[in-house]
């Protein structure tokens, strides 16, 4: 399953479509502007929120927070002594498993997988359109809301590190 993803720069909310290969929305990212804390909610096209994303307030590292119906699913931040690339870790809420998401993030290019197995990959090399990136989502059982919602934090929290650093 591939998934296209519209990013507009600087767009009140942090509001953007996610449409399928075929061009139909899928998706909204629905960032909420007025909040104290970074806050996104991921809806379907009825406007039904499937997932809830949020900067978790009293963390030693930005950390984002991903819930489903109000119960904890992921928590995502960077991985530390992260030298050569860009390297997050995503803690499902089983507290055992864990995600790796690894690559050039600012660029929009890597992958996330668990235990050395790809699930998703996120490129812009296949897209010719500003501002647009893909999000593949290779494994059949794999929960595309939720690789979406991975990939909403990690490129949040690099684009964040860059602008403060």
């Amino acid at each position: 399953m591939r998934f296209l993803v519209r990013e507009r720069l600087l767009a009140f909310g942090d509001d953007y479509w996610i449409e399928d290969d075929r061009g139909n929305r899928v998706y909204l990212v629905d960032g909420k502007a007025i909040r104290l804390r970074d806050t996104f909610e991921l809806k379907d096209t009825q406007g039904r929120v499937l997932i809830d994303i949020h900067k978790k307030m009293f963390a030693l590292r930005d950390t984002m927070v991903i819930e489903r119906d109000g119960e904890p699913l992921a928590t995502v931040r960077r991985k530390r002594l992260s030298l050569l690339r860009n390297h997050y870790r995503v803690t499902l809420a089983d507290g055992r498993t864990e995600l790796d998401v690894s690559g050039k993030i600012l660029d929009r290019e890597f992958a996330v997988e668990y235990d050395g197995e790809l699930l998703a990959v996120v490129s812009r090399r296949w897209l010719h359109v500003r501002e647009t990136y893909g999000v593949d989502v290779v494994r059949e059982d794999a929960d595309p809301a939720l690789l979406i919602a991975v990939t909403v934090c990690v490129i949040h929290l690099a684009d964040r590190e860059r602008d403060d650093g």
